[in-house]
C-alpha cells in the first residue's frame, strides 16, 4: 500500500464491505490496474508466510493462454479476478486469510467490489492461469470490478441463504477470562471497535468460528469448528477465516493506536483447565 493511502480509514472500509456478485461488464481503469499492483507488495502473513498475488483478465486468459475461467454461475459479468496463492506451511491458511482479506479492504477503499470464493469456481483453470507450483496452494480467488447496480436472482438468493446481514451476537463470540463468561463491550473498553469489526467480518457461510477469550490484558483466538464443513473443498476452509478475523482485528487495534502483537502463549484457561467447548482449538494471541 502506499504511502499517500496510509490515511485511509479501514474500519470504514470494514463497515462498507460486502460480497460483490454481480458486475459491470468493464475492464478496470489502468491507473487503478496500477494502485492494485502496488498494493501486491503487501503481501506477508503474520505468521511470516507470504502470498503471491495476480490481477487476471478473462478475455486476456482464455486468448493467450487458453484458460476458460469460470464460477459456476455464481458471479455475473466480472471481467477480472485476483488470484492468490502461498507455499504450503503449518500457518499457510491463516496467513492466506489474513493477506487477501486485507487486499480485499483496499480494493473497498478503492470503490472496487469483491467477493470471496473458496469452493465455486474452476481450481484446475485458475491454477493454470497463474501457473501454481509445485509446493504452492490456492484456497480462495476473488472477483474484482465495479459492482452492478442491480443484483441477479441467484446473488439476491444466496445473500438470504448466507444471512449476510446476520451476525452472531457478543455473547456468543468473545468471552471474559474463561468461556463461561461472555465479555460486554463496556468490559472490553478500548478494545470493544476492534472486536466488533472482527463480529462483522466476512466468513464461510457466515459461520463466525472465531471465539476470543479476554484474559489479563491479552485476547486469545480459538477456532471453534463447524462439524464437518467444508470437507469436499479439499483444504480448512475456517482457518481462512480465522486470518480474515485477526485482520480486522490488528488494523482496527493499530488505527486506534492501540499496542501489542501476535504471540503464541499459553492461555490461563487452559494452564488452569478451565472447559473448552467441544471442537474448540487455540490459533494465537494479541497482546
Amino acid at each position: 500500500m502506499s504511502a499517500e493511502e496510509v490515511h485511509i480509514s479501514m474500519i470504514q472500509q470494514m463497515k462498507r464491505r460486502i460480497s460483490v456478485r454481480t458486475y459491470q461488464e468493464e475492464l478496470l481503469d489502468p491507473e487503478l490496474r496500477e494502485k492494485i499492483n502496488l498494493a501486491f507488495r503487501d503481501n506477508l502473513g503474520p505468521f511470516g508466510g507470504t502470498v503471491r498475488f495476480e490481477l487476471i483478465e478473462r478475455e486476456l486468459a482464455q486468448k493467450d493462454a487458453n484458460v476458460k475461467l469460470g464460477t459456476y454461475g455464481v458471479i455475473k459479468g466480472a471481467s477480472s479476478f485476483i488470484v492468490a496463492v502461498i507455499q504450503e506451511g503449518s500457518r499457510d491458511l491463516e496467513d492466506f486469510g489474513y493477506v487477501l482479506e486485507k487486499f480485499i479492504l483496499y480494493a473497498t477503499s478503492l470503490g472496487l467490489g469483491t467477493c470471496w470464493l473458496g469452493g465455486t469456481y474452476t481450481k484446475s483453470e485458475f491454477s493454470k492461469a497463474i501457473g501454481l507450483k509445485g509446493q504452492e496452494i490456492m484456497p480462495c480467488i476473488t472477483p474484482i470490478g465495479y459492482p452492478s447496480q442491480k443484483r441477479s436472482l441467484l446473488e439476491s438468493a444466496m445473500r438470504l441463504a448466507a444471512g449476510s446481514k446476520n451476525r452472531k451476537p457478543w455473547k456468543d463470540l468473545f468471552f471474559n477470562q474463561d468461556f463461561e463468561q461472555p465479555l460486554t463491550e463496556l468490559e472490553a473498553d478500548n478494545y470493544a471497535t476492534p472486536l466488533e469489526m472482527v463480529r462483522i467480518a466476512p466468513s464461510a457461510s457466515n459461520k463466525q468460528p472465531w471465539r476470543i477469550v479476554m484474559d489479563h490484558g491479552k485476547f486469545h483466538f480459538y477456532l471453534q469448528y463447524a462439524k464437518d464443513y467444508g470437507k469436499m473443498l479439499g483444504f480448512d476452509i475456517q482457518r481462512v477465516d480465522i486470518g480474515i478475523a485477526m485482520c480486522h482485528f490488528e488494523l482496527a487495534v493499530k488505527e486506534l493506536g492501540l499496542s501489542g502483537k501476535w504471540q503464541i502463549v499459553k492461555p490461563s484457561a487452559e494452564a488452569e483447565k478451565i472447559t473448552i467447548p467441544p471442537n474448540t482449538k487455540y490459533i494465537v494471541s494479541w497482546g
